[in-house]
Order: C-alpha cells, then structure tokens, then sequence
C-alpha cells in the first residue's frame, strides 16, 4: 500500500526519497538517506531496521547491489518487505520479499528506483521513473515530487493515499528538505503546497545553521 522513488542528482550529489501510502506517517517509517552515502526505502509490513541498516552499510562502502543482497539474508522476516537502494555512484537495488501478495513492482532508470506495493498498476512506477528521469535539470526534490504526482496519475495506491513524504539530503548531517504530510485526505496535493511554499526558503534555512551572522531572517524589534 506504497509507492516510492530514491533517487540521486548527478549535477549536485544530492540524494532523495520520495513517498505515499494510505496509512499514516509514511516519512517516519520509509525515507532514510544520508549526504554523500546514498538513500533507502522500506515499506510493506515496514520494518525501519532496514532502512538504518542500509544506509550503514553504504557508509562502510557496500553497493547496493551488496546491501539487497545482506538485507535479504536477515531472517524469515524480510519476506514480507519491499526495498530500494541507490548508492553514491547512482547505483540502485531493490528486493521484493515472497510474502508480498498484492500488486507489486520496480522500475530503473539511470540514479534512480522506484518501488510500489498494492498498487492499481504496475504503470505507476514506470511512470515514476519515466518523470524523474525526464527532468536532470530540475531541483533533485522536485524532481522526486514530480515523480510522485506521475505515480499518482498513473493509477496510484488500491486505497486513498494519507501521508506523504519528500527527504533530500545535501552537504550537510542534517536534510536539505524534510517535508512531511501524515495525515491528509489529500496527502500528495498538501505535500506540493507545501514544498512550493518551502523552495523560497530552503537555502536560507541552510544559512542559519550554517553561518547565523550572514544569514537573513526576521529579528522584532525591542
């Protein structure tokens, strides 16, 4: 009852994840990514573990193709888990566990994965991908948003989608965009609102933590 999309920027180095589901806090659960390491998914009977553990072991330098290959090796359980990876070179992986029933898929294309559980159609994450491969020069977190709507129009989720979540991670220990619906009878509209309204502000964010004396932000006057 997921579909995603982990994806990395080739101009800028940033990676991302960007995902929706019918249940809600889908961004507490599913996102995990780290600046200059990579991004992973976890979703379907989700078990956030995963996601901790794999992106550890694309900090010790393991491929993706490695860390699937691990993950899948974790116990009886992981059959019941749907994954994507892609590592800092834009490489991408993905496992589908046996115990998935529903409609299910993976779709590739160059630094970028897209997974999707209880989906109407497997079209929903080639048309994700398709989107975020036809944009390079976007921003990598609009790109991502934008391959969240295509997945969306294609069909999307079997029930109505409640949360979504859009995580970039860039430079720095801590996310460039964390942007979270949890719960919202339009989760994927609220979550464009809100990333249109959060792009004016996004660098400036950044300058504040970074260097608070240059920065420009709003002090009252006393």
């Amino acid at each position: 009852m997921t579909y995603s999309i982990a994806g990395m920027c080739r101009r800028t180095g940033m990676f991302g994840v960007a995902v929706t589901t019918s249940s809600i806090s889908v961004g507490s659960r599913c996102a995990f990514a780290k600046a200059g390491v990579g991004a992973m998914l976890s979703q379907h009977c989700t078990d956030p573990r995963l996601g901790t553990a794999g992106i550890e072991m694309l900090e010790q330098g393991k491929t993706a193709q490695e860390v699937m290959a691990a993950l899948a090796l974790t116990g009886p359980e992981v059959e019941h888990r749907q994954l994507a990876i892609i590592d800092r070179t834009g490489a991408t992986g993905f496992f589908h566990g046996k115990r998935i029933r529903s409609t299910h898929n993976n779709s590739e294309r160059d630094a970028c994965v897209a997974i999707g559980n209880i989906i109407k159609t497997t079209v929903v994450t080639e048309a994700m991908v398709e989107t975020f491969a036809s944009r390079p020069e976007a921003h990598l977190a609009e790109r991502l948003m934008a391959a969240l709507e295509a997945g969306f129009d294609a069909g999307g989720e079997t029930r109505q989608e409640k949360s979504a979540s859009l995580l970039v991670v860039h430079e720095h220990s801590f996310p460039l965009v964390d942007l979270r619906v949890d719960y919202d009878a339009n989760a994927i509209g609220q979550l464009r609102f809100i990333w249109d309204n959060y792009v004016p502000q996004m660098n400036d964010y950044v300058q504040r933590a970074i260097d608070p004396e240059g920065s420009q932000y709003w002090v009252p006057k006393i």
